[in-house]
């Protein structure tokens, strides 16, 4: 079998972890979210309107200010709503997941264990 088959082999094995579940279906739920998704619409609209304001020879700086304010406060509301702190949480376990494949795929080329510690010893061949 080849590099590529491999990958390829490996890639459908990850995708049936549960960590990738959980990301897919945390994924689903954030997108589905309609206080989110307005919370969304207006920071997008906010975010054109700053732009805009912002490549104006005379921009008017209180605008810019308020605008950026507002962006600044549907920024907090987004991430404190459950569906982002789930979302964000399944994505940092599946990169957790994604630096110990790509750590035990280096331990295999060059034999050196990889040089930083993720602290979760089932990950490990031991410590140093």
């Amino acid at each position: 079998m080849g590099i590529f088959e491999l990958a390829a082999e490996l890639g459908k094995v990850l995708k049936e972890d549960k960590r990738l579940i959980a990301l897919e279906e945390a994924r689903k739920a954030y997108e589905a979210d309609e206080r989110v998704n307005r919370l969304m619409t207006e920071y997008e609209v906010q975010q054109k309107a700053i732009q805009n304001e912002a490549i104006k020879e005379e921009r008017d700086e209180n605008l810019l200010k308020m605008i950026q304010e507002r962006i600044d406060v549907l920024y907090t509301e987004i991430t404190e709503t459950e569906v982002y702190k789930v979302l964000e949480a399944a994505q940092n376990d599946v990169n957790d997941l994604m630096n110990m494949v790509n750590s035990t795929i280096t331990y295999n080329i060059t034999g050196e264990q990889p040089s930083s510690c993720t602290h979760n010893c089932s990950t490990c061949g031991g410590c140093h």
